[in-house]
C-alpha cells in the first residue's frame, strides 16, 4: 500500500508563490511511477494540474502552463509542485497521487493511491 502525505499548503495573496510537496512511503518501484498533482474546488470535480512520468516528463493542465513546475526526487522518494503567480482561481484543495504504470494520463479516475490533500487559499 502507497501512502502519501502532502504538505505545504496555506493562504497567499495573488501572485504569491507556494510549494507544496508530497512525500511517498518508501516502496520499491517508485521511481517508474506515473505521479500527479490534482485540485478539487468547492462545487466542482476534481482536475488534473500536473503529472510526472518515471521519465520526468510533465504534462500540465493550460490554466496553469508557465506558472506551475512539478518535479520529483526519486532518492527522497518526494514529488513537488511549485506554484507561481498564483491566482484566486487557483483556490482549492490540493492532492498528490500515484499510478503504478508508465503511461501517465490526467484524469484522476486513473490513478490509484491519494493523499489525503492540502489547502491552498488565494485571495486578491
Amino acid at each position: 500500500q502507497v501512502q502519501l502525505v502532502e504538505s505545504g499548503g496555506g493562504s497567499v495573496q495573488a501572485g504569491g508563490s507556494l510549494r507544496l510537496s508530497c512525500a511517498a512511503s518508501e516502496y520499491s518501484g517508485y521511481s517508474s511511477y506515473c505521479m500527479g498533482w490534482f485540485r478539487q474546488a468547492p462545487g466542482k470535480e476534481r482536475e488534473g494540474v500536473a503529472t510526472i512520468a518515471h521519465d520526468g516528463k510533465t504534462n500540465y493542465a493550460d490554466s496553469v502552463k508557465g506558472r506551475f513546475t512539478a518535479s520529483k526526487d526519486n532518492a527522497k522518494n518526494t514529488l513537488y509542485l511549485q506554484m507561481n503567480s498564483l491566482k484566486p482561481d487557483d483556490t482549492a484543495m490540493y492532492y498528490c497521487a500515484a499510478r503504478p504504470y508508465l503511461y501517465c494520463p490526467r484524469n484522476p479516475g486513473d490513478f490509484d493511491y491519494w493523499g489525503q490533500g492540502t489547502q491552498v487559499t488565494v485571495s486578491s
